[in-house]
């Protein structure tokens, strides 16, 4: 495994790290055993950083995870989880605001039996009213910093422009840490037009959803995904393309988002032990750069193309 620096953390994180979403049965109906199976796993090979939210699987995300890490070193991994994005009686709920945030990280610990939570991040901020992030929320997370129940503030979302939003309206070191999603794969790679950035603004990246929430898989799609038929269609021809020349999508796609040096972390999120342990198997074997240039020449046309999220 590979260890790169996380922007000005002072620490160093595997570049396949574990996307806890899984664990909450956002993809797919899960069983906790093999969910907590899956954690110590992705630990025992050498990832160090696990990342969730109270909004996966309606808590049940943290409280799988929970159950995992009573049983593995706290020295062995750095755990990210969020504010502001829950499901509240069925259905999707958001708020952002200074007292929800206290109260939610306090939660967050008891589920996950911790003391401190490493990374907290503002969940989705394409969400909220700017406005509250830059001068309730963050200070908020930032107090509680102070106080030691968490160690370094971010902020999370899909499209990449607000992040700038944020980040150019606050002082340095109040944004540490930015996770973006779905921007550093095979189909979409605008992360990198904003790399540079985030290295000025000494802001750590974590990219995740290698996979495209399942577009570059050998899986159907999740009826929820928000991506376009056309993107959903053309992406199937791709997995279909590496298929039949004895490969697996998921394998490419893996390795061609933990590539470069300059993104420290990649997460990837499954609820099956021997999935994770392939993956980064996989991580670590030489990309197959003849089958790249197919794939990323049939997945052309739609190239960067992107989605609202929902």
């Amino acid at each position: 495994m590979e260890y790169r620096e996380l922007g000005s953390t002072g620490i160093k994180v595997s570049n396949l790290s574990f996307g806890a979403s899984s664990l909450g049965g956002v993809f797919h109906p899960i069983s906790n055993k093999d969910g907590i199976k899956t954690v110590q796993a992705a630990v025992d090979n050498g990832i160090n950083l696990i990342d969730c939210s109270p909004y996966y699987g309606d808590l049940n995300a943290e409280k799988v995870l929970g159950s995992a890490l009573m049983h593995i070193p706290r020295d062995q991994y750095y755990i990210s989880t969020k504010v502001g994005r829950y499901w509240h009686r069925g259905k999707k709920h958001w708020d952002y605001s200074a007292k929800k945030a206290r109260e939610s990280v306090d939660q967050s610990l008891k589920r996950m039996h911790l003391d401190c939570i490493d990374f907290i991040h503002c969940h989705d901020i394409e969400f909220a009213d700017p406005n509250q992030i830059i001068n309730e929320t963050l200070p908020a997370l930032h107090r509680l910093k102070e106080s030691g129940k968490i160690r370094w503030v971010g902020i999370t979302g899909l499209p990449l422009e607000n992040f700038r939003k944020i980040i150019d309206q606050v002082s340095r070191g109040i944004v540490e840490v930015i996770l973006t999603f779905c921007h550093y794969t095979l189909q979409d790679d605008s992360l990198t037009d904003y790399i540079e950035y985030f290295n000025i603004k000494k802001t750590g990246i974590i990219n995740a959803s290698p996979l495209g929430m399942g577009l570059l898989t050998e899986r159907s799609v999740p009826d929820w995904h928000p991506a376009g038929s056309r993107i959903v269609k053309i992406c199937k021809e791709a997995a279909s393309f590496c298929r039949d020349r004895g490969r697996q999508i998921e394998e490419l796609a893996l390795q061609f988002s933990t590539q470069l040096v300059n993104i420290p972390t990649t997460l990837v999120s499954t609820a099956n032990p021997g999935t994770i342990v392939q993956n980064i198997k996989w991580v670590e074997e030489p990309i197959d750069h003849d089958l790249l240039q197919e794939v990323l020449y049939i997945l052309k046309p739609v190239h960067r193309k992107t989605w609202k999220n929902s």
